[in-house]
């Protein structure tokens, strides 16, 4: 790994996200240009000490490092596109899109001269910085070894592989697990709520449910990778039968049922796959092939 005290970092996309990241690396000594389509956005990094370039040809010559935290991947495109030679930059692109477009731009960047890596960011503006965020890398090891001072200063890297479709997926399958989990809190609430139960009530045991509930995953990621879902600790069948007398409860005392209905899904499926004394792990199989 390079030493990148006081290395120089240009970072495009002024939204929180952008910000925060441009905040830290300020606060960590490091020269840092700014660029944003709104150009009010950056007065208070400028503020701060950033320099604000009038363009973004003039905010990628100003640094090798060049960050890109946007709304989405066609956005690089928009604002890098007039930009005729990236010839000895790294673009690290921090922005959520989908594992496809990080391939397609990894190679539209090197065919205009760069070197390019994915990021996915798990941290809110709030904490970026702060010792949970996590960003994921996806793209050549050395790259990320070279600079990897520099971009531990936004959060924890790390490397998940070559392609650059991967730091996408990790990224994704994080906000899965996120986005569901804070509908089924959500759900729940609501399904308690019909009683005259308040949120804070139902709180704590919402709580040690979310707590609770990752002991089964070692177990569950075991059979998974083996293919093997025995029952014996229960069945696809059994869970099924909650999942219906989830969606039941929730249509019965009128609160939205698309996200009961969804899980008893999975269920039917595998049922009518035959599979329905296998462990409830046996669903990654209608997950993986919806057919």
């Amino acid at each position: 790994m390079e030493d990148n005290v006081n290395q120089p970092v240009t970072l495009i996309g002024l939204g929180p996200m952008g910000q925060a990241m441009v905040r830290v690396l300020l606060d960590a000594g490091h020269p840092v240009t700014v660029w944003n389509r709104t150009a009010s956005r950056a007065d208070e990094v400028v503020a701060r000490g950033a320099v604000r370039a009038a363009t973004p040809a003039e905010a990628v010559a100003a640094s090798e490092l060049v960050l890109l935290s946007l709304t989405d991947y066609a956005a690089m495109y928009e604002i890098l596109g007039p930009v005729p030679d990236l010839t000895g930059k790294v673009v690290v692109n921090l922005s959520s899109d989908t594992p496809d477009a990080s391939r397609e731009a990894a190679a539209w960047i090197d065919q205009r001269g760069g070197k390019f890596l994915t990021g996915g960011v798990l941290a809110s503006a709030e904490l970026v910085g702060a010792e949970p965020a996590k960003v994921f890398y996806s793209g050549p090891a050395e790259l990320l070894g070279a600079h990897e001072q520099t971009l531990r200063l936004i959060g924890e890297p790390h490397h998940v592989g070559a392609d650059h479709g991967l730091a996408q997926l990790y990224y994704l399958a994080h906000i899965d697990l996120f986005l569901v989990g804070l509908a089924a809190y959500l759900h729940a609430t609501a399904l308690v709520g019909s009683a005259g139960v308040s949120a804070q009530e139902f709180l704590p045991w919402a709580v040690d449910n979310l707590t609770t509930n990752p002991q089964v995953l070692p177990a569950a990621a075991a059979q998974i990778d083996s293919g093997e879902h025995p029952g014996d600790l229960g069945t696809t069948r059994m869970m099924a039968a909650s999942a219906e007398h989830l969606l039941q409860a929730s249509r019965a005392v009128g609160i939205d049922t698309e996200l009961p209905k969804a899980i008893k899904a999975h269920y039917d499926r595998a049922i009518a796959a035959g599979r329905g004394g296998d462990s409830w792990t046996g669903l990654i199989d209608v997950i993986r092939d919806p057919r």
